[in-house]
């Protein structure tokens, strides 16, 4: 089954948003456990993720791969974010335009919910059954698929179909013919 496609742009708008939110900077497993938690959310939610990244099982938990891309220190997207010692700081306002009024409602909550957890809480709560469905079904470092996210996060058997549905009609291509 495929998976959703990224939206490099809101990816980014994303964690503009939710480091302006915090105050202008964060440390990067912070921030990327918020935004893997909104995701999540949003996919229970809604029947999409926000950005469409890809969530990699890595050793501390889930990680949206190209947005770790975009802030770490020796890939860092230099014209949006800056990284000292793993504390991201934005360069930026982010484009507001590029999140639905559902995204901020989802980034918002994660925020509220995961803004104040240390790095041992953050692991443990990411460290959920969609994780260890990967590592066990796919090993280390390996793609999340979303379903299993959903699953995880308590989706219902028809948002699990919608979600289905939604990713493979994303991911069609039509010749016209």
């Amino acid at each position: 089954m495929s998976d959703f496609n990224l939206d490099k742009e809101k990816s980014i708008a994303a964690l503009l948003y939710i480091i302006q939110k915090v105050g202008g900077s964060l440390d990067m497993y912070s921030l990327l456990k918020i935004l893997y938690f909104a995701e999540s959310k949003h996919l229970v939610e809604y029947g999409r993720p926000i950005t469409g990244d890809k969530m990699v099982a890595m050793n501390h938990g889930p990680v949206p791969s190209s947005s770790y891309d975009s802030v770490k220190f020796n890939t860092i997207d230099s014209n949006n974010f800056q990284n000292e010692d793993n504390i991201v700081t934005a360069e930026r306002a982010p484009n507001l335009d590029c999140l639905s009024e559902s995204d901020i409602e989802c980034l918002d909550e994660s925020i509220a919910e995961n803004g104040g957890l240390n790095f041992g809480k953050l692991k443990s709560k990411s460290h959920d059954s969609a994780y260890d469905w990967a590592i066990k079904n796919c090993g280390k470092n390996s793609i999340i698929p979303y379903v299993e996210i959903a699953k995880a996060f308590g989706a219902d058997e028809a948002m699990i179909e919608y979600i289905k549905t939604s990713s493979e009609n994303q991911n069609c291509a039509f010749d016209g013919h």
